[in-house]
């Protein structure tokens, strides 16, 4: 006598408790957050272009050093738009939704094992790459440091792009010491979260061993 076969529905399914698929819904109010993150990458890309027209439009007028400082910051806008791409893309696969991009040709090669550890110590070194721009832009400029005076507060916001034809300076040393050293502590704290992380995932896998 044949046994009665359950439903797929029943067996292959846990139905929730109101309260619990409303707090697991509760994830999709990060959706605007995520969509205003794309507005933001969108001003990126103008802010871009817009550096890059005045890269060549201004380019026979200017010295080594403002080109220079000018290509540094269409990197530091590239990196930042990274930064955003993986707090986009990673952030809504880890606390959102599936994107399912399994076989998709185009798929980035850190989404495969993406989880939040693996975000954290992605983003931190991403930070740390555009700390490390702003140091090296500070740097260039500082070179001029002791023979300008300081620029008056209507002038700060156009002198760090003018360092060749300036007449005046926005930064200080204190300013240049103090950069320094919150990029190292950048550093370190990128070196906290990912000794932090191996050691989490080092403990993991000990329970999974002695489970089996």
């Amino acid at each position: 006598m044949s046994q009665p076969s359950v439903p797929t529905s029943v067996a292959g399914t846990h139905r929730l408790s109101p309260l619990s698929t409303l707090i697991f819904a509760s994830r999709w109010l990060q959706l605007p957050l995520y969509l205003g993150l794309i507005v933001a990458q969108c001003v990126y890309v103008f802010l871009f272009g817009k550096e890059l027209w005045h890269l060549i439009h201004d380019a026979p007028a200017m010295g080594e050093q403002q080109i220079m400082l000018l290509v540094l910051g269409l990197i530091d806008v590239v990196m930042i738009s990274n930064l955003l791409v993986m707090v986009i893309v990673g952030g809504y696969e880890t606390f959102v939704s599936r994107l399912r991009l399994e076989g998709h040709p185009d798929q980035p090669e850190w989404l495969s094992h993406v989880n939040a550890s693996v975000l954290k110590v992605k983003l931190a070194m991403a930070i740390i790459g555009i700390s490390s721009i702003h140091l090296l832009k500070t740097f260039i400029a500082a070179g001029t440091l002791n023979g300008l005076p300081f620029c008056p507060p209507e002038l700060v916001a156009t002198a760090a792009s003018n360092v060749g034809a300036a007449r005046c300076t926005a930064l200080t040393t204190d300013g240049v010491l103090w950069q320094t050293v919150i990029h190292i502590v950048f550093i370190l704290s990128a070196l906290g979260i990912a000794w932090t992380d191996k050691l989490m995932t080092h403990t993991s896998a000990k329970r999974e061993q002695a489970v089996h």
